[in-house]
């Protein structure tokens, strides 16, 4: 077996993890993974479909990739993930250059089907959609993306929670976790093969072990996992503020290895809107978890999410929403202009609101969420802080790039580092030196 194959991984790091999972499959099955679609035989895109962006940022790279098939050595394209598994045999007919289209299932026979594919056994359809139950584990191997001294690690998949905008529980199934062995066995695999920093994802954390026999919980997974020896920073993703509990947040701030970092995607303040959206809590109740999390947890880096333009989001909701961001002073904080999905209920509801008027809104939480984040990054000016490099830096006089354990990969800004050529991986004591709206600068302190 000669074929190589190029994978494109688009949208969240739960997708990224299942397109690492069956790069190393394909690899183990005889494939050569390419680094540049240029280079394959087959190339092969995990898409996402969470909302209209990110489908619109799959089908334009499908269709770029197709292109490949014209001007490179491509001869099969390959389609994969959320968007196929959503929208099913009906991308057959819009979509004619893809060759063959594979659900979220495809994950574990992926060589099967790639081979089937290259020998032209398929049968009468392209398009292989089933149920969505399949639920990685320990026994998959991963081809960890680069950087290797940071992974995310996916303890549960799927979600039960049907809020009304979102299609995530149409898409990859009800929530099921991992067995917390299991989740161990990864953890450990991962700080053997040199893993400084973990990353735990899912839907949502914090629903975990819920449908498990025994009802294992959050906290004591997360003690266990601060036990591993080589983990250094282990990062806390996807809580939801209606099921975060006193002893996540107890654990949180007693294990060393566990960043004092929570992200917690409120979504709204607005008791009205929280109850359309079927969030299960009230704005007064997101309040009290936010003090309670800072009170039990000094120092805590909070990061959440925000969806701006909801059906029946009013001029006073909107400015209920803006003066929350004001008050609450979020480390970090991200916006979504609502998208009206097909089969969501916010999708039919009254009162949904301008294109122009939703992306007017999300500039104003954003210059605002600018002010709170230059105030704040002012104030670590001198402290030190841990950094963990990334690699090379772009900026005259700071050899090195990286993260403090307030900053998650790609979202949160990032720290410049001066004063040694450390290496990649690397957990070093940095004294903060300047700070901008979302990145920092910092010199190294020698020992």
């Amino acid at each position: 077996m000669n074929e190589t194959v190029h994978i494109v991984s688009l949208g969240c790091p739960k997708n990224l993890i299942d397109s690492e999972v069956m790069a190393a499959l394909l690899r183990e099955g005889g494939f050569r993974i390419a680094p540049q679609p240029e280079e394959a035989d087959i190339i092969l895109i995990n898409t996402c479909t969470f909302v209209t962006p990110a489908k619109e940022e799959s089908i334009e790279e499908i269709f770029l990739m197709a292109q490949m098939k014209e001007t490179a050595r491509c001869r099969f394209l390959v389609v994969t993930g959320c968007l196929p598994q959503r929208y099913g045999a009906v991308l057959e007919g819009e979509l004619p250059e893809v060759d063959l289209f594979l659900g979220i299932n495809a994950v574990p026979a992926i060589v099967a089907h790639l081979k089937n594919l290259t020998m032209q056994r398929r049968g009468g359809s392209h398009s292989i959609i089933e149920k969505p139950t399949f639920l990685m584990d320990s026994s998959y191997p991963r081809d960890l993306s680069s950087p290797t001294h940071s992974a995310y690690l996916k303890i549960a998949e799927g979600c039960s929670n049907h809020c009304s905008y979102c299609v995530i529980p149409l898409v990859r199934g009800r929530f099921r976790s991992r067995q917390p062995a299991d989740i161990l066995k990864e953890a450990e695999a991962l700080a053997s093969g040199g893993t400084k920093e973990i990353i735990l994802t899912a839907q949502e954390t914090t629903a975990y072990g819920k449908d498990l026999p025994g009802s294992p919980r959050l906290a004591p997974l997360l003690k266990d996992l601060s036990r591993i020896d080589g983990i250094r920073w282990i990062r806390l993703l996807y809580t939801h503020p209606a099921s975060i509990t006193d002893d996540v947040l107890i654990a949180v701030g007693e294990e060393e290895k566990l960043c004092k970092y929570i992200d917690l995607p409120v979504q709204h303040i607005d008791d009205d809107l929280l109850k359309s959206m079927n969030r299960r809590i009230s704005g007064g109740a997101i309040r009290e978890i936010i003090r309670k999390s800072r009170e039990i947890i000094p120092g805590l880096a909070l990061r959440t999410s925000l969806i701006v333009g909801y059906p029946g989001e009013t001029e006073e909701k909107f400015e209920k929403l803006r003066e929350f961001v004001h008050e609450t002073r979020f480390d970090h904080l991200g916006v979504f202009i609502y998208s009206p999905e097909e089969d969501t209920v916010a999708a039919n509801l009254p009162g949904q609101i301008s294109d122009d008027e939703k992306e007017a809104r999300r500039d104003i939480i954003m210059e605002e969420q600018a002010i709170v984040s230059y105030d704040i990054n002012q104030s670590l000016i001198d402290s030190v802080q841990e950094v963990i490099i990334e690699g090379p830096s772009d900026i005259p006089g700071y050899h090195r790039v990286g993260r403090m354990r307030r900053q998650a990969p790609e979202i949160d800004g990032i720290t410049y580092v001066a004063g040694m050529e450390s290496k990649a991986g690397s957990v070093i004591s940095c004294s903060i030196e300047a700070a901008e709206e979302y990145d920092l600068y910092a010199q190294v302190i020698r020992k």
